[in-house]
């Protein structure tokens, strides 16, 4: 903006500048001492990026954050595997645990079955549910997961609110994200499970479908 109202426009790195701060860092002894930083002959100055390169570098370092946080989860996955006395090589390639245990473990696999289950929520479903002898059916276990919804009465009259979100919230979403998926792909098919959840998102709304699918996939499950 400054360039186009006819300013040439000079740009001095920050550790440039700080040393000729005299005093307290305030909004007067920087501008000071950016004068005086820009006045002398030898300085160098920061070269000028457009709005389309600053959001490329923008894009990059994200991926440059997203990188560390992979090197971080990488090298707690090798302790975990470490406790176990597992040696883990480098690459990442080694560390795929949850579609191993998804394509190996036979409770996994038949959970895969059903639409809307994939490798992580097949797993997720073994991890925190495993047999589920504990539920006296469907239902119960679907109502764990916080995907029933709330009751609520008063003088003789009961309503039926939202969902109540109780349980595992990470496996809910789980559930929720795969039931998305399905009516996703629900529009092509004839079948009467799509047409069933393509009724209830259209009359009332695709989340309130995606939530009602994943009450249903859970009780199948």
């Amino acid at each position: 903006m400054l360039q186009a109202q006819g300013y040439t426009v000079k740009q001095i790195a920050p550790h440039f500048v700080k040393p000729d701060v005299k005093s307290n860092k305030n909004d007067p002894n920087d501008a000071e001492a950016i004068c005086e930083a820009m006045s002398r002959p030898s300085m160098r100055f920061v070269v000028l990026k457009t709005v389309e390169q600053q959001d490329i570098q923008a894009v990059h370092r994200v991926r440059s954050g997203l990188m560390d946080q992979r090197k971080a989860k990488a090298n707690q996955l090798r302790g975990l595997a470490s406790e176990y006395g597992l040696v883990v090589p480098e690459e990442l390639l080694h560390l795929r645990a949850i579609g191993q245990i998804a394509w190996q473990d036979p409770v996994a696999i038949r959970l895969q079955q059903v639409r809307g289950i994939g490798p992580l929520t097949a797993t997720a479903l073994l991890a925190t549910v495993g047999d589920a002898s504990q539920f006296a059916g469907g239902r119960e276990m679907a109502a764990s997961f916080g995907l029933t919804p709330k009751r609520s009465s008063s003088g003789g009259k009961e309503r039926l609110l939202g969902i109540s979100k109780r349980g595992d919230a990470y496996l809910r979403s789980l559930l929720v994200h795969g039931a998305r998926a399905v009516i996703r792909t629900a529009q092509a098919k004839t079948d009467r499970l799509s047409i069933w959840v393509l009724r209830i998102a259209t009359a009332r709304h695709p989340n309130i479908a995606a939530v009602a699918l994943a009450n249903k996939t859970a009780r199948i499950a």
